[in-house]
């Protein structure tokens, strides 16, 4: 006996529907026009021969059925996309990507760099978030997390992508201004930039040096990377450089190195995901081309972000969502 079912797209349009609350968002995500979505929820009441949604001036309202039914939708579309990103033997990379992303990393790092992830796969339509906060890959719906982290894991889950290095960083005019005898003076004498949400910051790197602090330095407290290398840039002070997602501050001449060489101490980047996750063709594309990235990284100059902010707006299969500081 066959199903007896409505047409299958008009459950997909209900189910974008019903979850954006909008036939406008609904439509962008399914890449038709919104008159398509309301031609088709109407298909789709009349085969149900009931109303889903009430529509006012002030936008849309799923009725009681409308509701009920949205959660049964949305239950057998999940268990059914699920079952084809997973279908043994799919070699061809399409579909989505969502992966959750340490803002400074995604700002600095990786976004300069996707417009050649989206040229080499041009059907895997990619979500970056760097919303900051803990991922559950089961109820958030995110296929990845790059995360930092100190410790290694030894599950196949987790992959290192990069050790963080370590080099004090301030701008020309500022290590100009401060004029000492040598870098390690400059460092006793100025404010510290120190990044209060980071496992290893300055007192990692004194120690890794064998110095001791200066008894009353001054010190400037701010909660990200990237915000520590503006305060830098802007003379404020003195920040710990963290390479490699402060590469293109050094590159540009925005802030100049002290003390060096750079060192590596414990925190890693990490590509996170599930143990399933990893058997799927966009996933496996993803991280053997973010791997090579970073093993050709040391042989050429980071990407101008200002030139790939322009190519990515003429991309259609990327998607941000900016949520958190960067």
């Amino acid at each position: 006996m066959g199903f007896r079912l409505p047409p299958m797209n008009t459950l997909r349009l209900f189910e974008a529907a019903a979850r954006l609350g909008s036939f406008k968002q609904a439509a962008e995500e399914v890449h038709v026009t919104p008159s398509a979505v309301s031609h088709g929820l109407r298909t789709l009441e009349h085969w149900l021969g009931a109303e889903l949604f009430l529509r006012d001036a002030r936008g849309l309202t799923l009725t009681q059925a409308g509701q009920a039914y949205a959660r049964e939708v949305h239950h057998a579309l999940t268990i059914l996309a699920g079952a084809t990103e997973v279908f043994p033997g799919r070699r061809k990379a399409t579909g989505t990507l969502s992966v959750s992303v340490a803002p400074t990393f995604a700002n600095r790092w990786l976004l300069p760099r996707l417009p050649k992830f989206a040229e080499r796969y041009p059907d895997i339509s990619i979500t970056i978030d760097t919303a900051r906060r803990h991922v559950d890959f089961l109820t958030d719906g995110f296929d990845l997390a790059i995360r930092m982290a100190t410790s290694s894991r030894p599950v196949e889950s987790w992959t290192e992508l990069v050790a963080e290095t370590f080099v004090p960083v301030c701008s020309a005019d500022f290590a100009h201004r401060h004029g000492a005898p040598d870098d390690i003076r400059l460092i006793e004498r100025a404010p510290l930039i120190h990044v209060t949400a980071a496992s290893e910051d300055w007192m990692a790197w004194f120690r890794a040096k064998g110095l001791q602090p200066a008894t009353g330095s001054r010190r400037i407290n701010v909660d990200t990377i990237q915000l520590a290398a503006e305060a830098a840039i802007q003379g404020l002070g003195i920040a710990m450089g963290r390479k490699p997602v402060m590469d293109s501050y050094i590159e540009s001449g925005d802030l100049r190195e002290l003390a060096g060489p750079a060192i590596t101490l414990e925190t890693r980047y990490w590509l996170v995901g599930t143990h399933k996750s990893f058997d799927r063709p966009e996933i496996k594309s993803f991280r053997n081309w973010i791997l090579q990235e970073l093993k050709t990284q040391s042989t050429s100059a980071p990407p101008r972000l200002q030139e790939t902010r322009i190519q990515v707006g003429q991309s259609r299969n990327l998607r941000l969502v900016a949520q958190g500081q960067a």
